[in-house]
Parts: structure tokens; sequence; C-alpha cells
């Protein structure tokens, strides 16, 4: 058998209602480039990743003039949520040859602050998993629940929560069975994954790795990604 190799899928189909941007926030420019294009170039620095998948909107008609040269792999198949667009991406990934055993390394286009380093540390903690895994940050917080009304219903005990990110890493195979039996109710890859019994790998990375999701998101990306290289704090 050939080695299993690495792809990454990145499914940017979503609107980002939330961030008040009037357009998919995966357009919006931040230190003078799309997010989106932040995204791929830090994928694209990981030499281990053999290619790139973007997943679009059908009626997407921005990618090309935004990323012009995009040298990665491009599927206008995403769907209504998370789960369908990737369950859509894994299939193009099959179409261009990606095996049940490859990994897929499915990454927000909103966390456009990644860093190739975060990726490798992935890799190297994954790749020889039974499961595979994600990246995540312990949560540092106090961390309350809330009723109806927006008042405190609850303090929930913080002790071993872990705030997930992205890539999540796991087998085409796994992972496109896990969002299959799981639909629309998979919020990640690794919830899908869990549903089935099985436990993925919590790999450590740091607060900079967030998603831009709010308005007032975009002027923090931008702060940390025009500071210095070594006043960002981007370090493991």
């Amino acid at each position: 058998m050939s080695p299993a190799r690495f792809f990454a899928l990145v499914p940017a189909a979503g609107i980002g209602a939330r961030s008040g941007a009037g357009m998919p926030k995966q357009y919006v420019e931040i230190a003078g480039r799309p997010m989106l294009a932040h995204t791929l170039a830090a994928l694209a620095a990981v030499p281990r990743i053999t290619q790139t998948l973007v997943v679009l909107s059908p009626d997407d008609d921005r990618f090309e003039a935004a990323l012009p040269g995009h040298a990665g792999w491009v599927a206008r198949v995403g769907g209504a949520s998370r789960a369908q667009s990737v369950l859509g991406g894994l299939a193009e990934l099959r179409r261009h040859g990606a095996a049940q055993e490859d990994w897929v390394l499915v990454h927000d286009a909103a966390r456009c602050l990644l860093q190739p380093a975060w990726v490798d540390a992935l890799i190297d903690a994954c790749a020889g998993d039974a499961v595979g895994g994600l990246l995540a940050q312990p949560v540092a917080d106090t961390l309350k629940a809330c009723d109806a009304q927006g008042r405190v219903s609850a303090t929930v005990d913080r002790q071993g929560k872990w705030a997930a990110q992205t890539p999540q890493m796991f087998r085409l195979g796994l992972v496109e069975r896990a969002l299959a039996a799981m639909g629309r109710a998979a919020t990640d890859e690794a919830s899908a994954v869990e549903a089935l019994g099985l436990a993925p790998r919590l790999v450590r990375a740091p607060m900079a790795n967030f998603k831009v999701t709010w308005p007032e998101d975009f002027a923090l990306a931008e702060r940390w990604l025009t500071a210095p290289a070594g006043a960002r704090g981007l370090r493991r």
C-alpha cells in the first residue's frame, strides 16, 4: 500500500451573517488580502500537504477575481450546512484520487492567522493515531450558562474543557462516515467522530488561531497580521 497522504479541505461556502460585513466574510480584505488568501497561504506552506481543496457555494462568483492564480483545487459543491459542504468536498477529493486511508485536514476559512508550524504539530501528533485529532486550546475563562433572558443560570466547571479549533484531521473514510451519520447536527468534524464512540486527540494551539466571526474580530486579525513578526505572539 502507498503511504497515506495529507489533504487540506477548506469549506468556504458560508455567507458570514454574524460578521456584519455585508458580503461573504472570507472575501473581506485583512492586511491587504482577502481573509481566505491568508488561510490558503498558510496551508500551502506545509510541505506534507499534497493539495488543498476549497469548497465554495455553487453560486460563488467572487473567488477567481479575489484569488487570481490560485493553484489549489476548487469545487462549487457547498451545501446549506458545514457538514454538507465538507461531505461534498470529501466526494470531490475522491474524484481527484484521494483514498479511504488518506488524511483530510478540515480547516475553517475564517481562521486566517493559521501558522504552518501549528499544522505540522497536528500532523506529528495524529499521523500515527488510530482516530485523528484537532487543534484546540484549554479554556481559561470562567464559563457561564445563560437562560432565555440572557441571565446567568449556572457557572460551568472549566476543568478539562477545551475550545475546539481547526484544522481537524481524520482519515477520509472515517470522517465521511461520521458526517453522513450525524448530518446537519455536526458542528465540526470531531463531534461527528465522537458520535461514533471514538475519542479524537486534542493538540494544543494558541489563542491566535481564533475564528473571525464578529465585526470586531476583523480589526483584531488585522492588528495581528500587520504586527512585526516578533510581536505577534503567534508561537505555540
